[in-house]
């Protein structure tokens, strides 16, 4: 980091925890689903019905989910690092992708700092594009299976939204360094 003020000694460690956020995602899984169910009940009354929810179920759709779901979370990750890659100094260079095994956690991980703005940025990109334009997309289509995926993608960026709302108490001048193996970062106090 050079000359810059934000030497190591300086900086503060700020870390979540997995099994706190798992249960923060079950919380938004809950709240989300019955929110935009709502919203989709309201919008679109007559697609609840049993032909609806047979079709929804059929062993095609739920395989179907299932793969999107697992190439959804790879493609998390990487919309982070394209992300993280956008503002980095390096670019490229300065991105890896990992699982944290014993919470089977995938991750990707800036080993720059970045300002606090863009670390929010990365951090809620993917719940963007492939929580919140999928979940307004369905209820424009009238489709229950991109809600439901959709709102899977709004639980799974449970952890990513915690990190950008701590991020929110502190000073905007700050530099953030994404944590190489834990669920966090450090926080870099502002250049005076």
């Amino acid at each position: 980091m050079g000359n810059e003020n934000n030497s190591n000694e300086n900086r503060r460690m700020v870390t979540i925890d997995l099994v706190k956020a798992n249960q923060f995602a079950v919380g938004i899984l809950v709240g989300t689903t019955l929110v935009m169910l709502f919203a989709f009940f309201m919008i679109w009354p007559k697609a609840f019905n049993l032909a609806t929810f047979k079709d929804l179920l059929s062993p095609m759709k739920v395989l179907l989910f299932v793969v999107a779901m697992m190439v959804g979370i790879v493609v998390h990750e990487l919309i982070h690092g394209i992300t993280f890659a956008c503002f980095a100094p390096s670019g490229w260079k300065s991105i890896s992708f990992g699982v944290i095994w014993k919470m089977l956690t995938p991750y990707c991980h800036c080993d720059e700092p970045v300002s606090l703005r863009h670390y929010q940025k990365a951090a809620l990109m993917p719940c963007v594009v492939l929580g919140i334009v999928p979940t307004m997309v369905a209820m424009f289509i009238s489709s229950l299976w991109l809600l439901a995926l959709g709102v899977f993608f709004i639980a799974a960026a449970a952890g990513d939204l915690w990190m950008a709302w701590l991020l929110t108490k502190e000073d905007p001048r700050c530099k953030v360094l994404d944590h190489p193996s834990e669920a966090g970062y450090y926080l870099y106090p502002p250049e005076e």
